[in-house]
């Protein structure tokens, strides 16, 4: 969690944590099946501080609660879905657990990646945390590996590095960005940027087309090799500033 909240009601932090409405939270406090700290809850309206270690603490029909707000996830996102709520076909969201999707602040992505770009995407409900990666002053780096569809040239990454590549159709050059030839037709490319398919129309400028795209870094906070598409992972504080660290 990004900063101390104060204590809120238990009926109103589970029914934001999508267990259902204020009275269905309320049967489960009566039925016995919340309890904190060991001891069964008998009144829905008393106030639990929130903190990282409330599953813990508390518990519903047995099983630990889901995480509070300040929630940051990790997901390994596959190819063939789209980060945005407004397009049609299958979405990130769609991963996510079913009672994830009722959570009240909602989770959302940190930026995007498109429909045909796979890798690193982060989601969270902290809406302070998300500006704060986002915001174009922070200038966070992102890795992505490319597969090409035709040999490089040998010059793009000065021109990618030199500040004054300008993409088609508009007048700000892009920040400097840095080029590693892994063959002929692979290559990461580190942005600070997060421009509308900027990584593709960089390629495309210098005559190439990027055949696969993959995201396996945010700032120092690489893709864990062990999570397989479509799987996600619960960051801690730590691993969360780690997005903040240039490593690029």
């Amino acid at each position: 969690m990004s900063k101390a909240a104060a204590p809120v009601r238990l009926d109103k932090l589970l029914a934001n944590l999508g267990y259902g409405s204020r009275r269905e939270v309320q049967a489960l406090v009566r039925a016995g099946r919340v309890v904190l700290d060991g001891v069964p809850v008998t009144t829905a309206d008393e106030r639990v501080a929130l903190s990282p270690q409330l599953p813990q603490r508390l518990s519903i029909a047995g099983v630990p609660c889901d995480p509070p707000p300040g929630l940051v996830l990790a997901m390994h996102k596959p190819l063939g879905m789209t980060c945005s709520h407004k397009e049609p076909g299958p979405l990130v969201y769609d991963l996510l657990p079913p009672r994830w999707r009722l959570r009240d602040p909602p989770l959302s992505s940190i930026g995007r990646l498109d429909k045909d770009t796979s890798g690193l995407l982060l989601l969270t409900d902290d809406g302070d945390l998300l500006h704060k990666i986002i915001s174009p002053k922070a200038r966070i780096s992102k890795r992505y590996r490319a597969t090409l569809a035709r040999p490089l040239r040998g010059d793009e990454g000065a021109l990618f590095a030199s500040g004054t590549l300008t993409l088609d159709g508009e007048t700000k050059p892009l920040a400097p960005a840095k080029l590693e030839i892994l063959s002929p037709q692979n290559a990461e490319l580190t942005i600070t940027e997060g421009r509308y398919h900027q990584v593709r129309r960089m390629f495309a400028a210098t005559g190439n087309h990027v055949l696969s795209l993959h995201r396996d870094r945010i700032g120092a906070l690489m893709l864990d090799p062990a999570l397989d598409a479509g799987a996600m992972a619960i960051l801690d504080a730590n691993a969360v500033k780690l997005v903040f660290n240039d490593e690029s």
